[in-house]
């Protein structure tokens, strides 16, 4: 067994620090047999609202899932959704201490309307302009300290384009990290997609791939793949590259060679997640030294487990541990 029981016990034992853009993930549940009389869209009769944490906490609730310790830094408006926030991740047992409020900013928002479990609508209430100056000093000062006051095993970026990673952030972050000898784990959006060097894993998914090398006939094989790879390795100098490949698996790129590492058959309900999913098992892979292959498979199982569900949620250690153990007791039988 290339991952024995052991390891799902010692990510207990890590710390991570995330940051990035946080956002309120709300839902209205309901049920549509009509048409509105008031213009031709669907009329939804709404049975139910339910709040949760998304995007860079979402990762949060990953990491804590799978038995470690989140610690997430972000950026929160002053507002009735940032209380909301606070509240959801008290009822999470999440440790807030790198969440800073701001005035001039709102909290990101997004409502999904759904029905028999698909999305009818999504609206979202967001700021996409960087910090501020004042902003971005109180917010490096408090990440700062908390990684030269703690032990942190791992430091998880989660851009969404949002604003919260500014240029000087990423840059100041990732000399700090290389100075602690801590490794870096990177979800990135277009934006600041170059910006990211010598981060430890790099995990863009294939149309952020093509939209920052402008290769938009860039095709899953593992040549032109590797390709991509080498093109990104060459300007950010980073050492693993991942490129997840939706329902076709994951790509992988390391020092010692590369590989496509398929996923298994499932029933999708939602997609909406899984990469936070990815990074989160990825992290704690690269804070515990796995092989990137094994990485590459718990990340498959765990990003499809998530996709079965709907909406935004996280991971279930337990059914991971023994969809692991079920394809390893199959390889043996072989």
């Amino acid at each position: 067994m290339a991952i024995s029981p052991q390891t799902f016990f010692d990510f207990n034992r890590l710390r991570v620090l995330i940051v990035g853009d946080v956002m309120l993930d709300r839902y209205l549940f309901g049920h549509s047999n009509r048409v509105s009389p008031e213009a031709p869209v669907p009329l939804v009769d709404v049975e139910k609202k339910e709040d949760r944490l998304g995007g860079a906490a979402n990762v949060a609730l990953n990491i804590k899932a799978l038995g470690a310790t989140p610690i997430l830094c972000s950026v929160l408006g002053k507002d009735e959704e940032a209380e909301i926030f606070y509240r959801l991740m008290k009822e999470a047992d999440i440790n807030a201490s790198g969440l800073v409020q701001s005035a001039e900013r709102k909290t990101t928002t997004k409502t999904r309307v759904l029905v028999k479990n698909q999305q009818l609508l999504r609206f979202d209430a967001e700021d996409r302009h960087s910090l501020s100056t004042v902003e971005e000093k109180l917010f490096l000062e408090k990440i700062t300290k908390i990684l030269q006051q703690q032990k942190i095993d791992v430091l998880v970026f989660q851009d969404y384009n949002k604003g919260v990673l500014s240029l000087p952030i990423i840059r100041e972050l990732l000399m700090l990290a290389i100075r602690l000898d801590i490794p870096t784990a990177v979800d990135p959006k277009k934006k600041n997609f170059f910006e990211y060097r010598c981060a430890t894993l790099f995990k863009p998914n294939l149309k952020e791939v093509r939209d920052s090398l402008a290769w938009n006939d860039l095709k899953v094989s593992k040549k032109m793949l590797g390709e991509a790879s080498q093109k990104i390795t060459q300007k950010l100098s980073n050492k693993y590259t991942m490129i997840t490949l939706s329902e076709k698996g994951i790509y992988v790129n390391t020092p010692n060679g590369d590989a496509i590492y398929p996923t298994q058959p499932r029933r999708i309900a939602d997609v909406c997640g899984a990469g936070d999913t990815v990074i989160s098992i990825a992290a704690l892979g690269i804070a515990l030294g796995l092989e990137m292959e094994d990485i590459a498979t718990l990340s498959n199982f765990a990003g499809g487990q998530v996709c079965e569900k709907a909406g935004v949620v996280p991971v279930n250690k337990e059914t991971l541990i023994a969809e692991y153990k079920k394809m390893y007791d199959v390889r043996n039988t072989m």
